[in-house]
């Protein structure tokens, strides 16, 4: 399977929850590296695993004014706090964007690349990021936050958009 390229919206395979990763594989500093890459190329801010491939339970992220990525196998939000309304773009859902009401800050732990357990609160953008990439790793989309009747008008739109992108 190729893990190059990001899947787009309806590849089923966005839709399955990532499992729990029990032993982190011995090339995960390749892997998270691809998967910066891959983001930074798209100009993406998150990345999950699942997006390029990986049944993975982890995801990249990094803000333009951050020096050094956020890295974490096996996310867990363990509290949130306050909630704002905000678009989301998403790099599997190319040229479409959703307003999401998210909670403002997240206590998140998890594991980084050298098997450590670590924990982070995060704030505003990256708190959004964070959470948005863990939908991911739980096979939900940001679509999936339309109601049926916006689903609906989505998809239609949505399918005259891919073609326009085929021509």
């Amino acid at each position: 399977m190729m893990h190059d390229e990001i899947r787009i919206f309806p590849d089923p395979f966005l839709k399955n929850r990532v499992s729990e990763i029990e032993n982190i594989p011995s090339n995960i500093n390749e892997i998270t590296a691809k998967m910066l890459k891959i983001m930074e190329e798209a100009d993406g801010i998150g990345l999950a695993a699942n997006q390029i491939g990986y049944s993975l339970r982890l995801f990249v992220a990094r803000l333009p004014e951050d020096k050094e990525p956020l890295i974490v196998i096996n996310p867990v939000i363990l509290e949130v706090d306050g909630e704002d309304h905000m678009e989301e773009g998403c790099l599997s859902v190319p040229g479409v964007s959703i307003e999401i009401p998210r909670p403002t800050r997240v206590f998140l732990k998890g594991i980084n690349t050298d098997g450590k357990e670590v924990e982070y609160e995060l704030e505003g953008l990256m708190a959004r990021v964070v959470q948005h990439e863990i939908d991911h790793l739980n096979g939900v989309l940001i679509v999936d936050y339309l109601s049926r009747r916006d689903f609906i008008r989505f998809q239609r739109e949505y399918e005259k958009l891919l073609k326009k992108e085929e021509e």
